[in-house]
């Protein structure tokens, strides 16, 4: 099983009203759940990343307000703190270029002796566009064929120099990028830093099957609407749907199922009975939406003012409203009206308030439980062929993966699940990745 941690973002995952919810700009904090995740040695440590505060209804998104620093820079300062840890860093190809990119990524390669990753993303909104020179103009295809390129320009790169350390010019003339010269940093201990993505679509599965080292499925982004992302793979079976249909698109590319590891981004929840971790649970969701936070979520949806409805009441007869851009810096989904009918049908099913109908459809994959319930679950779903292994998101910053380091991993590891110290340095070691062969 493979194992990684998620630093919580300004989302609604991270529950700001917990007394031991500390900074998210702070070092102490990254540094806390780094040593944490090595301490538990998990796979990596994976950082996300806005470019533009969202605004909703003309304001700031007040779920964006302590902000982020840059992923790069704060992965750099954690790799004098750790050692065998993966750093990874979420980087749109949209707004960078491969040149400098793809230098950043080497020097924290090297730095890290080996560790470095890049979740690879792109963004299409205008509102995010404004605060780059290119704006927001590139439609969705548009700019996944520029991600393909990015990466494939950033492999050219690295490329140029041989594994003996001898440079050698590089020239790419593609549809985005017309790049000549001289890559100043040397073959790093990968070869290529590990490219990890996070898209579920039948052309983001196609994209990872062809140019992934780790897919990161279901993934519940706190920033988008409520049903997004999250729980899309959430049952066994679903989850192994998934995962066949995706290893089986490799071959296309020569490749073998091993040299893809799809990683679920997962919610735990622990008590020392079952009931008390799903009454911890139950409090956790009240926390992560509170009533101001269910009717925003109503209004991503339904694109228009929703505040004199009450939370606790039924949700809006009315459908929602195209074109709206009452929310700004997240791209609406298109399918609004068949969105609200299912929430609708929902709410009437299980007679649910809006509150709690955003608390029932914005769940990601979750296990609660005993610790000794959660270890036996998931390792269920490694070995039945539903996930490689899991992205853990904890709901308090730093500390809250504290708890299953203490009290599930020494379970996987008695089970035969996990490992007991780290085999090898590199982050591909880690994953049992292939490493990159030298297209010179």
């Amino acid at each position: 099983m493979h194992l990684a941690a998620h630093f919580p973002g300004v989302s609604n995952t991270t529950v700001w009203t917990d007394p031991r919810s500390r900074s998210q700009i702070e070092f102490s904090s990254f540094e806390h759940l780094a040593r944490t995740a090595e301490r538990g040695l998990f796979d990596f440590f994976f950082l996300a990343e806005g470019l533009r505060l969202r605004e909703h209804k003309g304001r700031i998104h007040d779920l964006d307000v302590v902000g982020g620093p840059e992923s790069l820079t704060v992965l750099n300062a954690l790799a004098a703190v750790t050692d065998r840890l993966g750093l990874a860093a979420t980087v749109n190809a949209t707004f960078n270029e491969p040149y400098e990119l793809a230098r950043r990524l080497a020097t924290l390669d090297h730095l890290s002796a080996g560790r470095a990753a890049w979740n690879v993303v792109t963004c299409s909104d205008a509102l995010t566009g404004e605060n780059f020179r290119r704006g927001g103009f590139l439609d969705r295809g548009e700019r996944h064929l520029r991600a393909a390129e990015f990466i494939a320009t950033a492999r050219e790169l690295w490329d140029s120099w041989t594994p003996e350390g001898v440079s050698r010019p590089f020239a790419h003339r593609g549809r985005h990028f017309d790049i000549a010269g001289e890559f100043t940093v040397p073959r790093s201990p990968q070869g290529y830093p590990v490219v990890i993505q996070a898209r579920d679509s039948d052309e983001g599965r196609e994209c990872a099957a062809s140019t992934a080292d780790v897919l990161i499925s279901g993934w519940g982004c706190g920033g988008c609407p409520p049903g997004r992302h999250s729980t899309r793979h959430g049952t066994l079976e679903a989850g192994r749907a998934f995962y066949a249909d995706v290893k089986r698109r490799l071959a296309t590319y020569g490749r073998s199922p091993g040299d893809l590891k799809i990683m679920p981004g997962v919610t735990v929840v622990l008590g020392d009975t079952a009931a008390e971790a799903q009454e911890r649970a139950t409090e956790i969701k009240r926390q992560q939406v509170s009533p101001q936070n269910a009717i925003l979520a109503l209004e991503q949806v339904w694109g228009v003012d929703l505040s004199s409805y009450d939370p606790d009441g039924p949700l809006p007869e009315i459908d929602p409203v195209a074109d709206s851009s009452i929310t700004q810096g997240r791209t609406r989904r298109r399918d609004t009206v068949a969105i609200a009918e299912k929430w609708r049908a929902l709410s009437k099913e299980k007679g649910l308030s809006i509150r709690q109908t955003v608390i029932e459809v914005s769940d990601r994959q979750s296990f609660i439980g005993t610790p000794e319930a959660v270890a036996a679950e998931l390792d269920t779903f490694v070995q039945r062929d539903a996930a490689d292994g899991f992205i853990l998101v904890p709901h308090l910053t730093p500390g809250g993966l504290d708890e299953f380091v203490d009290r599930v991993v020494p379970l996987l590891q008695e089970r035969g699940a996990f490992r007991t110290e780290y085999k090898g340095r590199t982050l591909r070691s880690h994953l049992g990745l292939p490493d990159p062969v030298w297209k010179g």
